[in-house]
């Protein structure tokens, strides 16, 4: 919301020495974030002044539109004489009066201007549209003043177009949708200051007449609660906006489009009530408000036709929809140049419907910004009143004496509040009188539940009603954080509470933190990315009709119709990371990451409402806790491309199965898990590949699984061929043991490597953990460093080495000790496996 500071003050009493500075406090200390105030007066350096062209010359030859002009600046450039300057631009005539920047100037954005020679002509300066000139965001065309403008040629003219106005744009939020209009803004200062303010909203308005302005029939009062309308005819089709609106819509950003047009533009930038102006002319029959019927079709303003959905609210004539309800008109009904007389349409439109259309269409326009977040419902006939005045005093034109007024809004809600809730929810001390004062400050209506004077007793009851221009003031907390609001958030105390000693990171998040510390130091980078996930998700990682991760848990109102479950496995958002930075270039990735999943509770059911006023009692949020999804952290990791990179030293290593594999026993090692309890094995699990992924134990338990992902999936998800990714459950690892201190030997090593022969089926940790049996005591590690497979050890055979290291605590291994020992573990092997020492 963009607002000069002139307009405010119409409506607000701020002092005359305000500065910027303390203007920004004033708004960021009210809750509004203040996005940039502009000293427009600073923004544009050297001459800028109003011209007047007298004659222009098309160029031809060029690929665009080149125009060759003569202006009259007036005794500005030093001369008299008027000033050549080259245009592309094709909206301005001879004689009209235009913004020249003489050479020597600077424009927003540090564009200096000069003279120089361009098309074959000298151009000495430049004829500046809006978005030159910023102040706004309209680059169609020059901007052309109005020709009965007091400016001559030669005046300055930053007062002819707001350039010496101070203008403040804030970011309002979702919940604050009364601060979108100038009556918002100025009434928030006048809480600041503590200065008057007069309500443009409270101006009197004619009622309803027996006769209605025009026939309308509103089919869904839900939807609409209130349709106000009057016509006014004979205008002058000629007449154009005066000066200071058209300016002052300028410097809020929207382009002045007609006189009608533009005061419903302007209206809504004071009072914040939304208006159309309907061509009375162009409707034919009555006015139906209703409910779209799917698939219905309405071109609107943009030019866009658009297919309608059932949850749409449309209005219609004879002839069909006319206009896209409190989001945009349509081209059948819209204003033209030739239009004399008018409709306008104020009305008060259900938000959440509004919200969802805009959405749907993805069109925001200025006015769903404003119905989504809420328009006070009774401002319908005092901006009707206030267009039509507008309308007739600088258009002509009669107004009609029939006024429609549709009204079936609810009366607001009152909330009931203890006084002495702020003050034990803030901290500082609110007296109740004080309470009551802030409240009837923003338009509360404050009575006392006990039928005494409201604030007299610290332990009233009150029933506070909000005024009509706060919907967002529906429950005791919200009343609470308008006091702390508006008594100031600087009286809050900054005190922060001491910590309990004897807390500090828990088991499990030491594990984590040490898991997601040790892959990140092995190569792997860490992402984070939202749990959300859609079917087509579930199915591209190919999981079967019965798999258990097809359960998953369906948000109410999802960020994304696209993505409306929880995860129920890590892997799909982070394959989609994958991808993402695939599309971006990037070849060679190993990412990671740790979470929660969501795992539904069958037949948990809905949980019960909670308000806001009160802890839960115990039984409540037991039976809330219940319908909560088990969420067990898991870790995943994926990788594609090279994991050794290709050099000038030699060719690279692509990842592989064993890399995930190596990956999960990290995992697993880190978590404290000896390597005794442990044991991979393969395994058949989606979304890996049957023959190439491993499963994962712990005490016989599984944990998780690695290895390649199945060719389907890859192509599924659009990853780089023979991507590979492994997934463990956190929570199923048992707790770490304590480790007793190593016994460490002084006494010299023996090393012995075997190569066993064994059939290609065998897997190599069994044949590892037969070595480990068969050697005894004396064996302190074993490590398999090589595969062969070859036509001389046969099909369906392959040979495993094993580096084996033998170790006495108390003496030096003789060498028939070692290889004793060695030969009690191939022994060990050769009767549980069939394994044969290669070349024996």
């Amino acid at each position: 919301m963009r607002v000069p500071i002139s307009w405010l003050r119409e409506h607000v009493d701020l002092p005359a020495d305000l500065t910027t500075e303390r203007l920004e406090q004033a708004l960021v200390g009210l809750g509004l974030e203040v996005e940039s105030i502009v000293d427009l007066r600073a923004t544009v350096t050297g001459q800028l002044v109003v011209g007047e062209v007298r004659e222009i010359e098309e160029l031809t030859g060029f690929k665009k539109p080149i125009r060759f002009c003569r202006v009259d600046v007036g005794a500005a450039n030093g001369t008299g004489e008027p000033q050549e300057i080259v245009c592309g631009a094709t909206n301005f005539a001879v004689g009209d009066r235009v913004v020249v920047i003489l050479p020597g100037g600077e424009l927003p954005g540090g564009f200096r201007i000069g003279a120089r020679k361009t098309y074959g002509r000298n151009s000495n300066g430049m004829i500046c549209s809006v978005r030159e000139l910023g102040l706004g965001d309209d680059h169609a065309g020059i901007l052309v003043l109005p020709a009965d403008g007091p400016a001559r040629p030669g005046d300055d003219a930053r007062p002819v177009v707001g350039l010496d106005e101070i203008v403040v744009e804030v970011e309002i939020t979702p919940d604050r949708g009364y601060a979108m209009s100038v009556r918002g803004i100025a009434r928030e200062l006048a809480h600041s200051f503590g200065v008057p303010f007069r309500d443009p909203g409270l101006v009197p308005a004619p009622g309803a007449t027996p006769q209605p302005a025009y026939p309308v029939e509103v089919r869904d009062p839900l939807g609409c609660d209130r349709f106000a309308g009057r016509v006014v005819r004979g205008i002058d089709p000629t007449a154009a906006s005066p000066e200071w609106m058209s300016r002052r819509l300028t410097l809020a950003g929207i382009r002045s489009i007609s006189l009608a047009v533009d005061i419903t533009n302007y209206v809504m930038l004071e009072l914040g009530q939304p208006m159309h102006a309907f061509d009375l002319a162009r409707l034919t029959g009555p006015l139906v408000v209703r409910r779209a019927t799917a698939g219905e079709k309405l071109t609107t303003l943009d030019g866009v036709v658009r297919v309608l959905d059932a949850e749409d609210m449309i209005i219609c004539d004879d002839t069909g929809p006319v206009s896209l309800a409190a989001v945009m008109g349509g081209q059948t009904s819209e204003v033209m140049p030739e239009t004399t007389d008018v409709l306008f349409e104020a009305a008060h439109w259900d938000p959440v419907m509004v919200g969802r259309t805009a959405r749907r269409h993805k069109l925001f326009s200025e006015a769903a910004k404003r119905w989504e977040r809420g328009v006070d419902p009774a401002l319908p006939l005092v901006a009707v009143e206030r267009a039509v005045t507008l309308l007739t005093e600088h258009g002509g034109g009669t107004a009609g004496a029939e006024i429609l007024d549709f009204d079936q809004v609810a009366p607001p809600v009152p909330v009931d509040l203890d006084v002495t809730l702020p003050a034990r929810r803030v901290g500082v001390a609110y007296p109740p009188a004080r309470v009551v004062a802030l409240l009837e400050e923003i338009g509360c209506t404050v009575t006392s539940a006990g039928g005494a004077a409201p604030g007299t007793g610290t332990g009233d009851r009150i029933g506070v009603t909000p005024p009509t221009w706060r919907p967002d003031l529906t429950d005791p907390a919200d009343l609470v954080e308008e006091v702390a609001r508006l008594d100031g958030y600087d009286n809050v105390p900054g005190a922060l509470p001491l910590a309990p000693a004897g807390r500090g990171l828990t088991d499990d998040q030491r594990r984590r933190r040490s898991i997601a510390r040790t892959l990140a130091e092995t190569g792997f980078v860490e992402v984070l990315s939202y749990p959300f996930v859609g079917p087509e998700t579930l199915d591209a990682l190919g999981l079967p009709a019965d798999d258990a991760r097809r359960s998953a848990v369906r948000l109410a109102n999802p960020l994304s119709d696209e993505e409306p479950l929880l995860r129920t496995t890590l892997l799909g958002p982070l394959l989609g990371v994958l991808r993402r930075n695939v599309g971006r270039g990037h070849r060679d990735l190993a990412l990671y990451e740790i979470g929660m999943v969501f795992q539904p509770r069958p037949g948990a059911g809905r949980p019960p409402a909670m308000g806001v006023d009160d802890r839960p009692s115990p039984a409540r949020f037991t039976a809330a806790d219940a319908t909560v999804p088990h969420q067990p952290w898991h870790v995943a990791a994926v990788l594609a491309g090279e994991v050794d990179p290709a050099g000038w030293w030699g060719g690279g290593r692509p990842a592989d199965w064993s890399d995930a594999v190596q990956a999960a026993r990290t995992v697993v090692e880190v978590a404290g898990i000896p390597g005794d309890r442990v044991t991979v094995r393969s395994g058949d699990r989606a979304p890996w590949h049957p023959g190439r992924c491993a499963e994962v134990l712990v005490d016989d338990v599984v944990v998780g699984y690695a290895g390649e992902l199945h060719p389907r999936v890859v192509a599924a998800l659009e990853l780089p061929r023979r991507t590979c990714a492994m997934e463990l459950d956190l929570d199923t690892l048992p707790t770490a043991p304590v480790v007793p201190a190593p016994r460490i030997s002084g006494f010299p090593p023996a090393l012995i490597d075997v190569a066993l022969v064994v059939d290609a089926d065998v897997p190599a940790e069994s044949v590892q953990a037969a070595l480990t049996e068969g050697a005894g005591d004396l064996l302190e590690s074993v490590r398999l460093f090589d595969v062969y497979t070859s036509e001389q050890l046969g099909a369906g055979r392959r040979s495993l080495a094993y580096k084996l290291t033998f170790r006495a605590p108390d003496r030096t291994l003789t060498g028939e000790e070692a290889v004793a020992a060695r030969d009690a573990a191939v022994s060990r092997a050769a009767s549980r496996f069939g394994a044969v020492l290669r070349g024996a």
